[in-house]
């Protein structure tokens, strides 16, 4: 029997509970063995913020993880650095782990840009979608992929950086441990 492995991909920066609950349900929805978050090195869609190291996203995702025994951190795009194409991460995941099953988890953002992804209709032999609906985005798509309706929470990375680069507060929307790492170290301040 296969191992059905979850990867859930992102710059993670900050992780939050959004991340933690789409993990938690994807995991329970569709019966996996894990769920892998993999946190990339530079994404093609998005600039990098320098501020923030990829050793510090690697122990944010590290603590936010802690005691959840069914969610891991996949670290393949970190050591590989570079540019990070789902596609050629899939595919080194893929024949690194024969007996695995993969499900790419992305959001109804990234559901809408699909035709636009990196050899698209490759990556779909190698591995199964599972999108996951989020505020104010659709999970429609001609290609074949899982869909899920799960809780969804008006939350993003780039709203908590703007909350903890203000002094706001930030209560609720980050693991308390992933919080408490971010004030310890002085991490988003200006």
């Amino acid at each position: 029997m296969k191992k059905k492995v979850g990867i859930l991909g992102g710059t993670f920066n900050p992780p939050h509970i959004g991340h933690l609950i789409i993990a938690n349900e994807v995991f329970h929805a569709l019966g996996l063995h894990e769920v892998r978050l993999m946190p990339n090195a530079i994404p093609p869609h998005k600039s990098k913020d320098i501020r923030i190291t990829s050793e510090q996203r690697l122990k944010m995702l590290e603590i936010a993880v802690t005691d959840i025994a069914y969610l891991a951190i996949e670290k393949i795009e970190l050591i590989r650095g570079g540019t990070s194409y789902t596609f050629d991460t899939m595919k080194i995941l893929a024949e690194r782990e024969a007996n695995t099953d993969f499900y790419f988890i992305i959001g109804g953002d990234q559901v809408e840009y699909l035709p636009k992804w990196h050899r698209i209709d490759e990556l779909l032999k190698i591995v199964q979608l599972v999108g996951v609906a989020r505020p104010s985005t659709s999970i429609e798509t001609a290609y074949p992929i899982t869909t899920l309706d799960i809780p969804q929470i008006d939350i993003s990375s780039s709203v908590i950086r703007k909350r903890l680069e203000n002094g706001e507060t930030t209560r609720f929307l980050l693991p308390d441990n992933v919080r408490d790492y971010i004030e310890k170290e002085k991490l988003y301040e200006i």
